[in-house]
């Protein structure tokens, strides 16, 4: 099992994700996109990166808009996994 952060450790890796809001034991984006296909079609490129890694954002998706939320829920808090998946999505925009 991962290694919750510290608050020390979160600020730094928060800094490399900076489109990302840190929510207490959340790591939190909201992406609006043209229309609800399009929202859609960036969900779906999710599901690979989240199977590989075994880690998988909680989504909720209104029309046009995607909030995405990371958490390791076993470990009970914010980890690097957390920050990795952030860097992952990040790049499928």
């Amino acid at each position: 099992m991962a290694e919750v952060l510290n608050e020390t450790e979160v600020k730094k890796m928060a800094a490399e994700v900076p489109d990302w809001q840190v929510e207490g034991k959340e790591l939190k984006q909201v992406m609006k996109f043209k229309d609800f296909v399009t929202a859609m079609a960036f969900v779906n490129k999710l599901i690979e990166p989240a199977e590989a890694a075994g880690h998988h954002p909680d989504l909720e998706i209104s029309y046009n808009k995607v909030t995405i939320s990371l958490t390791s829920h076993d470990a009970g808090g914010l980890t690097e996994k957390d920050f990795a998946m952030a860097k992952q999505i990040d790049g499928l925009k």
